[in-house]
């Protein structure tokens, strides 16, 4: 925990957020939809089929992309209420297999209510998606620029991409943000026959979320938000509160092993070897062992996000000291970040967050200074890596949906929800985005660790799920413990943590 307040703070002071936009018009006159359903062919027990929605939704009557549509029937048809639209983030994950895995992912409860929907959203998967030829990909320079030359070498490949891609892609490639999805969604509810939208987002499909509260306040039903985005964010925000984010999960890592035994870096300086592991991996001599293969200090970095996500605290220490010459893991985790790819194509869902957010920098010396604000502000972990592998990509690109504080009218509550140690999207993102929706926001902190809260500990899961089924908030301030008992616990406390984490039965 430590530094988390005044890394935070100082964080705070760095994001800088822009005006707010009206919300655009929903209204858009078009046909009624319809879906033809069938069992799918890699998922039997579930069905699957297509939406054809307009790739401009300015012209509806103009050419079409077909959305790949799953879902997994009530299983209490008396007990039924209607459709639960599901997405699992990304950007550029996919909601027909979230469906697929929905009996391990819901409550049973939730399940007997409703019929559990996902879709691809437009650029992604089965819908479409967008790709660039692997010859012109597989040049792709290192995302983490060191130079005015380095930075002049993108912004040519960056050029050179986006003309591949487009011409890959078609028209689809400059309709890909998420209020392009948001209506797409209108439009799956109208197929699925429910007079208004009831859904649970996570991750990156928040923002799917909150822009159809903006677009269509008056069709929400539900919105269950888990682990929020911030939309309100310029680049600067960005870089800024994400370093913050995955450097405050490394702690809170470095805390369990310390005072873990089984942790197999327990009594070392946890410290001191990850430094070591980062100088290494910048002099090019840290081999991955199981590839034989270089790693980057991105690559290194990656895996304190990625061990954080869960928590996985066991295969991240694990992994750390494989790669100071222990013995492999019990998992062996895949080299992370980008890599060439194979075959003829490759997909670049980096697109959508680059037309939702305006992640453009003008020259070296700004994205040295952003770097510098992240590299103090995260001493351990120097930047977040996820936000650093896409930002170059994002050079020469609109943004078309540009970032904005929200703005909710409709009269439904909404549910937000983080764990205070979120790694990819941090507890501040849901809280700045409950404040911009307004007083109908709730938002519910879990006090714990990892990306998506539903799940973890019965507390929030119960409360996500009454909200889902009954529409019933909980108060404003309302925050779930770590290792809840059986019985359904909330706590509305003052900001305090407390170690230890051995109850922590999932980690790992």
């Amino acid at each position: 925990m430590r530094r988390r307040f005044t890394l935070l703070a100082a964080a705070l002071v760095a994001v800088a957020t822009l005006s707010p936009v009206p919300a655009a018009s929903a209204e858009v006159t078009q046909p009624a939809r319809t879906i033809t359903w069938a069992p799918c062919e890699e998922e039997p027990s579930a069905e699957c089929g297509t939406l054809t929605v307009p790739i401009d939704w300015s012209q509806p009557d103009g050419p079409t992309v077909d959305i790949a549509v799953a879902r997994r029937k009530a299983t209490d048809p008396d007990a039924r209420i209607g459709s639960l639209v599901i997405n699992p983030g990304g950007p550029g994950g996919s909601g027909v297999e979230a469906v697929y895995g929905a009996p391990g992912s819901y409550t049973e409860e939730l399940q007997r209510h409703f019929d559990i929907v996902g879709f691809d959203p437009r650029g992604v998967g089965r819908s479409h998606p967008v790709i660039c030829s692997a010859s012109v990909y597989n040049q792709m320079p290192h995302t983490v620029i060191k130079s005015q030359a380095e930075f002049e070498a993108w912004d040519a490949f960056t050029k050179r991409l986006h003309q591949d891609c487009r011409e890959r892609t078609g028209p689809l490639y400059d309709h890909v943000d998420s209020t392009d999805v948001a209506r797409d969604m209108d439009a799956l509810r109208e197929a699925l026959g429910e007079e208004k939208l009831t859904y649970y987002g996570i991750s990156y499909g928040t923002l799917i979320g909150q822009m159809y509260a903006e677009l269509f306040p008056d069709r929400v039903r539900a919105l269950g938000l888990d682990s929020n985005m911030d939309h309100s964010l310029d680049v600067a925000g960005f870089l800024a509160t994400e370093a913050v984010a995955v450097e405050d999960a490394f702690d809170q890592f470095v805390g369990w092993c310390e005072q873990e035994p089984s942790c197999v870096l327990h009594g070392q300086d946890i410290r001191a070897i990850w430094k070591n592991l980062r100088e290494k991996a910048q002099r090019g001599e840290l081999i991955y062992p199981s590839t034989g293969t270089k790693m980057t200090e991105l690559q290194v970095i990656y895996n304190a996000a990625l061990g954080n996500e869960g928590p996985d605290w066991v295969t991240l220490s694990q992994t750390i000291n494989w790669l100071n010459g222990g013995p492999e893991p019990d998992w062996v985790p895949p080299l992370p970040g980008r890599g060439p790819v194979e075959g003829d194509v490759a997909e670049l869902p980096t697109t959508i967050l680059c037309q939702d957010y305006d992640l453009r920098v003008r020259n070296y010396a700004e994205y040295a200074a952003l770097m510098k604000v992240s590299n103090a502000l995260a001493p351990d972990t120097r930047y977040h890596p996820y936000p650093i592998d896409d930002l170059p990509i994002c050079m020469n690109y609109k943004t078309t949906n540009p970032p904005h504080e929200l703005r909710y009218t409709g009269d439904a509550p909404l549910l937000l929800g983080n764990s205070l140690h979120d790694p990819a999207t941090p507890w501040i993102w849901s809280a700045n985005a409950a404040r911009q929706l307004g007083p109908k926001a709730v938002l519910l902190t879990y006090e714990g660790w990892g990306h998506r809260i539903y799940g973890k500990d019965k507390c929030q899961t119960d409360i996500f799920d009454e909200y889902l089924i009954s529409l019933k908030v909980p108060p404003h301030g309302t925050r779930c413990a770590v290792g809840t008992p059986e019985e359904n616990v909330l706590k509305r406390q003052a900001d305090t943590r407390l170690w230890p984490t051995d109850r922590l039965s999932w980690a790992g």
